[in-house]
């Protein structure tokens, strides 16, 4: 029996036969923050505008809590301040979902007050001491046993009535309703806000880091809000798409609220 040849960068099979030796292939720039992160839901994702967007917030508002802020002082000083939140790549000004939670939870802080960014920082500090976690606003302790400590030390660092600390409480626990957890306890789905001044309104529209690419879908269903936004625009009515998608028709006004509240932000 005639044997093959073996050449340079072959490996011989048992047969006698030779195949090439495969080269392992370049990883791409995803794979290696898959790899890196072992989790989408730390993946560097949303840029700005559109976190702020899907968030409701002042683009600059947001810009300030994740890159930090520029000032000059009345002496003519430079200084700046250090970001609020911490971006999972600070050389890459994208949010991932971990901070788009806790940017929404940070916003019932803005929502009523008008609060010095470096007085944020101060209640952070605190509550990072008593919460240690890399995302303290998004940590199940917050949430359970945080808020009382947070609010308390927030309220006395700007001088917040007791009637305004309680408001402050509440306002802060119906934004924590809208943060879905898994079986773990860690945060899996974001239900953002598609009105103002309805922190009790419907459940609707979900932002689920596993589908759509973390973009704005109907809850329990997949269809992305831009697709049906999208039909809307070109003349379909309501009715129509709510038949088209066997949805009901509030899910489709929802859907529609939540894109153009984007488009309009």
């Amino acid at each position: 029996m005639r044997m093959g040849l073996r050449s340079p960068g072959a490996a011989e099979t048992p047969t006698g036969y030779t195949r090439p030796v495969s080269t392992p292939p370049t990883r791409h720039p995803l794979r290696r923050w898959l790899s890196a992160a072992q989790d989408a839901r730390e993946l560097p994702t949303y840029p700005i505008p559109e976190a702020a967007r899907y968030l409701r917030i002042p683009e600059t508002t947001l810009r300030a809590w994740v890159r930090g802020q520029r000032y000059v002082t009345a002496a003519g000083r430079r200084r700046a301040f250090e970001p609020v939140i911490r971006l999972p790549d600070r050389s890459r000004p994208l949010l991932s979902f971990m901070n788009l939670v806790e940017a929404h939870v940070l916003d019932a802080l803005r929502r009523e007050h008008e609060i010095p960014l470096q007085t944020v920082r101060k209640a952070l500090a605190y509550l990072a001491q008593r919460v240690p976690s890399p995302h303290p606003l998004a940590d199940q302790r917050f949430e359970t046993d945080g808020v009382n400590l947070f609010v308390q030390y927030f309220g006395a660092l700007v001088n917040i009535s007791q009637d305004g600390q309680l408001a402050m409480r509440e306002l802060l626990q119906a934004y924590l309703r809208r943060v879905e957890r898994d079986a773990h306890g860690i945060v899996a789905r974001l239900y953002p806000f598609t009105r103002r001044g309805d922190p009790n309104e419907p459940r609707r529209v979900v932002i689920d880091p596993r589908i759509s690419f973390g973009r704005p879908v109907l809850a329990g269903t997949g269809i992305p809000t831009a697709m049906i936004a999208e039909r809307y625009k070109a003349g379909e009515s309501v009715d129509e798409l709510a038949k088209d998608y066997g949805r009901d028709r509030l899910e489709i006004e929802e859907a529609i609220r939540c894109e153009l509240a984007v488009e309009a932000a």
